[in-house]
């Protein structure tokens, strides 16, 4: 099974295969439509003309990864700022992964220890951790030792919290219904 955020086959099959592309993802997912972020390692693989490398965009020139990402369409509506967002992630992947980005949960010990990392990664808050440690948990099999604990509420299971429940358009709708309610009862 693959991931199906993008809603885009060939971008979808990136993230599923490309650690690199669904952290760069997840980082972008924000104040745009997720399908949209989650197609961007695609189109960014596609105009870099090679697949992603960690090591490669941390030494980019911060100046033309900015204007990679502002080509039109832009990979972002901020895309100077999560240029600089990616790069410094890849370059924590370098430093601290060996530039392996699936190294940041295949050698975590627990759940814990995997929240923990994800959350240290440039563009991670707490919450969008948690939402991806269910994601890896939920759909790739990424499951150590608490990683529900670790990743809860979004990890719960029979749940459409998050893009961890996001299989099809229709479990991408419930997400959204969710939020949408969840958006009106804090504003109510």
């Amino acid at each position: 099974m693959g991931l199906h955020l993008s809603q885009i086959d060939e971008a979808d099959d990136l993230l599923t295969k490309d650690p690199l592309a669904l952290l760069i993802g997840m980082v972008l997912d924000q104040q745009i439509p997720l399908e949209r972020a989650f197609a961007a390692p695609h189109e960014l693989t596609r105009r870099l003309g090679r697949p992603l490398d960690a090591e490669e965009l941390a030494k980019y020139d911060p100046d033309v990864l900015g204007a990679i990402f502002s080509q039109v369409p832009a990979l972002h509506r901020f895309p100077g700022s999560m240029a600089k967002r990616v790069q410094a992630m890849c370059q924590l992947i370098v430093d601290a992964y060996d530039g392996d980005a699936a190294r940041v949960w295949t050698t975590a010990a627990d759940g814990k220890e995997l929240l923990k990392r994800v959350a240290a990664l440039p563009g991670f808050g707490q919450q969008k951790a948690k939402i991806f440690v269910a994601l890896l948990g939920k759909q790739l099999g990424v499951t150590p030792p608490g990683w529900q604990e670790a990743s809860a509420p979004f990890g719960d299971e029979g749940t459409f919290r998050s893009i961890a429940d996001i299989t099809d358009v229709s479990t991408r709708d419930q997400v959204r219904e969710y939020k949408k309610a969840m958006k009106a009862a804090a504003e109510g």
